[in-house]
């Protein structure tokens, strides 16, 4: 058994975005006890990520180390659209785009200090990610 959600957001450049929630809501209702959960975001210029919810300011320092480590500036060699597009789908290449979980007993396995977040590193933009849950065939 198998389930697919596709959810919709509404983005803003260089924010994040909880999806926990969702995720969360996802596994429980497809009824699957125990397997595995993908989450996929179907975009070059977003990445997901495992973080700590608890100081809202944790972000600020993931957003500044982020930026440190690809600044946008103008001499990229692939300029197809702005420089901030160009940054964009490095920084989505390197905290990836896809997230797999644990499902046990229900629930999907992950700690008490950790949420599920969508970052979109271009933007505004109508982006759109799935949550697939699989059952342990066992």
């Amino acid at each position: 058994m198998a389930v697919l959600e596709k959810f919709k957001i509404v983005t803003t450049y260089n924010e994040v975005y909880d999806i926990t929630k969702m995720v969360k809501e996802t596994v429980a209702k497809s009824g699957v006890k125990e397997g595995i959960c993908i989450v996929h975001n179907m975009h070059s210029t977003a990445g997901l990520a495992v973080f700590s919810p608890w100081d809202p300011d944790g972000f600020a320092d993931l957003d500044d180390e982020i930026r440190r480590l690809v600044p946008t500036r103008i001499d990229f060699k692939h300029q197809h659209d702005t420089p901030q597009d160009a940054a964009g789908h490095i920084k989505s290449a390197l905290l990836g785009v896809t997230l797999n979980f644990i499902v046990h007993e229900g629930a999907l396995l992950i700690g008490g200090s950790q949420g599920l977040y969508f970052l979109e590193f271009d933007g505004p933009r109508n982006r759109e990610f799935y949550v697939k849950v699989i059952a342990d065939e066992r």
